[in-house]
């Protein structure tokens, strides 16, 4: 070999090899991670309650429609009983009645009083004539409450929504005939979850408190979630097979009721390869990884967990990786 190629090599091997020596070596391992299953959740909410009419009649207003707002105690429609306003009228009729034999049986005891007095009167008289006053009395305070009765039951006439959130579904129509107890609409309440539905066989993971990923509206890999929900109750009972759990997570306050959404659930442990992910470089279109004896091999990566990249092939336990040169 002669001076000049001796010296090329020289100055090849401190150009290219010593920085490859001195980047730090990174030690495959084996790790132990949770695996995940992605299943399909869907958007529900906490409660389905019904807004029901509070008495029989006529349905003469309707002022929501499916999709509005609603707060609890606001009024969503209107009931009219027409049978009312002739029980009003009866009670108005009666009250008056009363009230003119009140005026009279007070006339009564007035006479039998002055009569008792100057001895023409018995105390009998003077005591029925108390008697038939203290009965009129009676009678037109039980009138009173039979009027506010019939006040309330026309009050009651308004349909009242029992909680903040939208209305799902309006069930009748203005002009329609609703019975006591009918359900005018469906009120679903402001607080959203996500109702998943694990596969038997991963009962035995999932319990209250796990953590699981949520995909973006839309999105179908584990690398565009975006955010995160706790599992907030498991349901005893399995349907189909199936064990169902609700999930609590924020930002779903405006999805449709029933939109779909791709959740990824925690199904056991396995163990797998984990290298930093900045040490993988792509080539010729292929995934490759520098060992620390300069060989460069092709790698198969999977999802990445933070900062670092799971391999399914390509690599062994034991093997050093270094920084790719273009980071260096």
């Amino acid at each position: 070999m002669t001076l000049r190629n001796l010296l090329s090599l020289t100055l090849f091997t401190v150009l290219f090899s010593t920085p490859l020596l001195a980047a730090e070596a990174f030690k495959v391992t084996s790790t132990l991670i949770e695996d995940r299953k992605a299943v399909l959740a869907t958007v529900q909410t906490v409660d389905m309650t019904p807004a029901r009419a509070r008495i029989g009649g006529t349905l003469v207003e309707l002022l929501v429609d499916e999709g509005s707002k609603v707060e609890a105690g606001e009024v969503i429609a209107r009931v009219k009983d027409e049978k009312l306003h002739l029980e009003m009228q009866a009670v108005q009729a009666r009250t008056a009645s009363l009230q003119a034999e009140r005026k009279l049986a007070q006339i009564a005891l007035d006479r039998a009083e002055k009569l008792r007095k100057t001895g023409a009167g018995s105390q009998a008289k003077l005591d029925e004539a108390r008697t038939n006053l203290d009965v009129v009395v009676k009678n037109l305070k039980a009138m009173g409450s039979e009027k506010d009765l019939v006040l309330q039951r026309e009050r009651e006439g308004a349909v009242l929504s029992p909680t903040n959130g939208r209305v799902i579904r309006v069930n009748t129509t203005n002009g329609a005939v609703v019975m006591p107890g009918e359900a005018i609409a469906n009120i679903a309440d402001s607080t959203y979850i996500l109702r998943i539905e694990v596969p038997e066989r991963h009962a035995r993971f999932i319990k209250v408190g796990d953590e699981v990923e949520v995909g973006n509206r839309g999105m179908s890999t584990l690398e565009d979630t975006s955010y995160k929900g706790i599992v907030r109750q498991v349901y005893p009972e399995m349907q189909r097979g199936r064990v169902v759990a609700d999930v609590s997570v924020d930002h779903v306050g405006d999805y449709f009721i029933g939109e779909r959404i791709k959740v990824y659930v925690a199904t056991g442990q396995r163990e797998t390869i984990l290298i930093p992910c900045d040490r993988i470089f792509l080539k010729y279109g292929l995934n490759y990884v520098l060992l620390a004896d300069g060989n460069e091999v092709v790698v198969q990566p999977a999802s990445a967990h933070a900062d670092q990249c799971e391999i399914l092939s390509g690599l062994r336990i034991g093997d050093e990786i270094l920084m790719p040169m273009t980071a260096q």
